[in-house]
């Protein structure tokens, strides 16, 4: 029987090879080239484990694994070919590099070798020095294998620690959210001469947006909208102070007011709370970010409405006729530049009419999410119109679903606030104005 070993050419007993010696499993049901491939691996520093057969070779293969598979081409029953493309088959975590032994060179052969799965061939009768080479670069390969699986196991941990943290954001968000949709207590308020809708509906968990109003003195009552810049947590977390500084609960918080000497409260002109609202920007509030806000002071019984405008959309009327005028020259935002002296401006509602404070997720709305047409000044007249028997919640409801259809998609891309106040005089019946 021929040698499986070119003995001219083996290396030195105990030279040990190219990397660290692993453990190698040979197959061949040739007994005596089994011991003679054993004698000299061992003599290399491997381990060995021997199988006579494929069947046997797979057995072992399922109990533990090799990395290492030295298997004869040619042996009855399954041969190395088959054998290979069923160890390929079995679930193992670690990486086997497979040799087949072959005294093949057709390139059909080779092909077919390489097709059920073979790292590499060696052809008989094998040279000593050659195998010590060919598996010194299979157990590189081993090697590189199991430090890629610790790396992808890592991966996996720090992802599985990433995604619990992610869930606990999530919860918190969710909470979050919640918290700023209870800064808009009353979404809707009967206030004897007028109605009062709140919409608040954030792009993301929690946004930039808030909305609301304040009893002043007297017949007079306060609204605002007010848009902080960027998205995300930072921005809501501000728009919680700002709630604080134009609170309906506690008058001595809230900017808007000042205790007189009889301690009543007097209201100060638009343009005042927002001069105060700048300084304290720069002065009490540590933050990268602006707003921008619509201020009115509307008093209940003869419809005046005074109010400043800081770089938010101009607030829109829609006279009782139908008709919708846009107010306001617009003025910087707030926190962008100190000392800034702002404007007011004032106009009058009659019965019948409506004001509507939005943010720029109203008019900034774009076509769709590529498209850069947006629907601006007269889609929002559109809107008024087309809805022009609707009232309260159900002309913001019917807004926004203009606005989804308008964008063709439900998710918008910024959040969307609006205050609508629809006044009916003096003379309406109804619960009494706040004091």
């Amino acid at each position: 029987m021929e040698s499986s070993i070119d003995s001219s050419t083996a290396p030195p007993g105990g030279t040990a090879p190219a990397c660290e010696a692993g453990h190698v499993l040979i197959v061949d049901d040739s007994r005596m080239q089994r011991k003679i491939l054993t004698s000299t691996l061992r003599q290399m520093g491997y381990g060995v484990t021997e199988a006579g057969s494929g069947e046997e070779a797979l057995d072992l293969c399922r109990a533990r694994p090799f990395e290492l598979i030295l298997s004869d081409w040619m042996m009855p029953g399954m041969d190395g070919p088959e054998f290979c493309a069923r160890f390929r088959d079995l679930e193992t975590e670690s990486y086997g590099y497979f040799i087949l032994l072959t005294s093949k060179s057709e390139r059909d052969d080779i092909a077919k070798g390489l097709e059920v799965g073979a790292d590499d061939f060696i052809t008989k009768p094998v040279n000593a020095v050659e195998l010590r080479a060919r598996l010194a670069a299979g157990q590189r390969i081993v090697n590189m294998q199991r430090q890629l699986s610790q790396k992808n196991r890592q991966l996996g941990l720090a992802f599985q620690r990433i995604q619990s943290l992610y869930d606990a954001i999530e919860a918190d968000l969710a909470e979050g959210k919640r918290l700023q949709q209870s800064l808009v207590r009353d979404r809707h308020r009967d206030l004897g001469p007028a109605e009062l809708s709140l919409l608040l509906r954030s792009a993301g968990h929690v946004g930039g947006d808030l909305v609301g109003w304040f009893p002043t003195s007297g017949s007079q009552v306060g609204l605002y909208a007010i848009d902080v810049s960027g998205h995300g947590i930072t921005s809501a977390l501000l728009t919680a102070r700002l709630a604080g500084y134009l609170s309906p609960t506690s008058k001595d918080q809230n900017i808007a007011l000042e205790r007189t000497v009889d301690d009543w409260f007097r209201t100060l002109p638009p343009h005042l709370v927002v001069r105060r609202l700048n300084d304290l920007m720069f002065q009490d509030i540590d933050t990268e970010h602006y707003f921008t806000i619509c201020l009115a002071i509307v008093d209940l019984r003869s419809g005046l409405v005074r109010m400043t405008q800081a770089g938010h959309p101009h607030p829109a009327v829609q006279r009782a006729d139908g008709l919708v005028e846009f107010f306001g020259e617009g003025d910087l935002p707030v926190g962008l530049v100190p000392g800034v002296d702002y404007a007011s401006f004032s106009f009058h509602l009659a019965p019948g009419d409506r004001l509507l404070m939005v943010s720029d997720g109203v008019t900034e709305c774009p076509a769709g999410p590529d498209d850069r047409a947006m629907i601006e000044e007269d889609g929002l007249a559109n809107i008024l119109s087309r809805n022009r028997e609707l009232r309260g919640p159900a002309l913001l409801e019917a807004m926004v679903w203009d606005l989804t259809q308008f964008y063709g998609a439900d998710d918008l891309p910024d959040d969307v606030s609006a205050v609508l106040f629809e006044y009916h005089g003096e003379g309406r019946s109804g619960p009494a104005p706040p004091g």
